[in-house]
């Protein structure tokens, strides 16, 4: 029984594992539909090599800053449990990989390659590890602090906070540092730039929207604490987050297929203790909030994040977070156990180690490599100026 148990979480984690790098897929086609038809080969490549690049930095750095363990042994030792620490450094992995590919988005079309893979090789093997092992790892004395000052623990189940939330808070400083596109604004008006494709854009939202039920059920890494409640919970916030964003939105299909991830991104942190009802009303917040501050960065600020992914991953992982301390009480619904004020302070903390991380990491390669493409490069498109190919060729060949 106990082998059986054992097989069955490996095979549980690995089967979240798998959900979780499929969600890569979507980061990659939201953003390729997002931006225009000269950059989205370089979308493509840019999510593929971001991940290889992560997958590098945390298994050698990043998961022993984490969780203190290492796989620096033979591999009959590795096989010991099954390969469950194995597969379960993989399932965190792909969490750990989200943050680059978040940050991907706010610096689409101008941003030079290289220093980008670099940015992921830091963000990936130092500063979010940090963080996920103070919060995740029980690491650092964190969670020992919040008990003993809240009486709880700060509480994430499946990462608004350590995961979105950082991934949209370290992309501010990288965007606000590029600064906007060529052209985005000129002669003090907003010349639009409209998506590539619409199709693209709704495959990469479905993708994500698939990909998240095992992000968060998945997230108990246990088969025996799987639960039903988790499940629902995503389900009615990301109709919640789809609803607001068709009504705040005006019908504009780029807000609709963003609208159902802002409530996913929102319900991670309470999707254990939340009733459902309170995980619709905390999706349907984050609907709203994604498409009232998009419109405000983009049109007023002029802040050219161009997937909007500081106010889609930064302000609703925030959102969240603070959520999980409403929803959460047993007064409304929900299973108790978490503390309002340790949510808020909890959040913040991970707002400031954000936004100092992307500081550092994004202002220490613009002084030294640069971050920005030139003029010409920029005008030409990131596919022909880094890949030297087109998504499209111009013309077929007949013979």
């Amino acid at each position: 029984m106990q082998a059986l148990q054992q097989s069955s979480d490996v095979l549980f984690i690995l089967l979240g594992a798998i959900l979780v790098l499929f969600m890569h897929a979507g980061f990659a086609f939201l953003e390729l539909g997002t931006v225009r038809r000269k950059n989205q080969v370089n979308a493509l490549v840019k999510i593929l090599t971001d991940f290889s690049v992560a997958t590098l930095a945390y298994y050698f750095v990043g998961f022993g800053i984490a969780y203190g363990v290492h796989f620096f042994v033979p591999a009959a030792q590795l096989k010991l449990d099954d390969g469950f620490a194995l597969t379960r450094f993989f399932f965190l992995l792909t969490f750990a990989a989200a943050v680059p590919a978040i940050v991907s988005g706010g610096i689409a079309e101008r941003a030079k390659f290289w220093p980008q893979l670099i940015a992921t090789a830091a963000i990936v093997g130092v500063a979010y590890p940090l963080f996920e092992g103070a919060i995740w790892g029980a690491r650092f004395g964190v969670q020992a602090w919040f008990q003993g000052v809240f009486g709880v623990e700060f509480h994430d189940f499946a990462g608004s906070v350590v995961v979105h939330a950082m991934g949209g808070w370290i992309a501010l400083p990288a965007v606000l540092l590029l600064g906007a596109r060529r052209g985005r604004y000129r002669d003090g008006r907003v010349n639009p730039h409209p998506p590539s494709s619409i199709p693209f854009l709704a495959l990469g939202s479905w993708i994500l929207i698939v990909g998240w039920f095992g992000f968060n059920v998945m997230s108990a890494q246990n088969i025996s604490k799987i639960s039903g409640l988790v499940a629902v919970n995503s389900l009615m916030a990301l109709v919640g987050g789809t609803i607001a964003a068709l009504v705040a939105g005006r019908n504009d299909p780029g807000f609709v297929h963003n609208g159902p991830l802002a409530g996913l991104v929102a319900v991670c942190a309470g999707s254990d203790i939340m009733h459902p009802v309170g995980a619709l009303v905390t999706g349907a917040v984050a609907g709203w909030l994604f498409v009232a501050m998009f419109t405000l960065t983009q049109n007023r600020l002029r802040v050219d994040d161009v997937l909007g992914v500081w106010p889609l991953h930064g302000l609703c992982g925030a959102w969240g977070g603070i959520a999980a301390g409403i929803f959460g009480q047993a007064a409304l619904g929900g299973i108790g156990g978490v503390s309002f004020w340790a949510q808020v302070v909890g959040t913040l903390a991970g707002v400031g180690w954000a936004l100092l991380s992307g500081v550092v990491v994004y202002g220490v390669l613009k002084l030294t490599l640069g971050l920005r493409l030139d003029a010409e490069a920029e005008f030409e498109g990131a596919d022909l100026s880094i890949h030297k190919i087109t998504s499209t060729p111009e013309r077929e060949v007949s013979w």
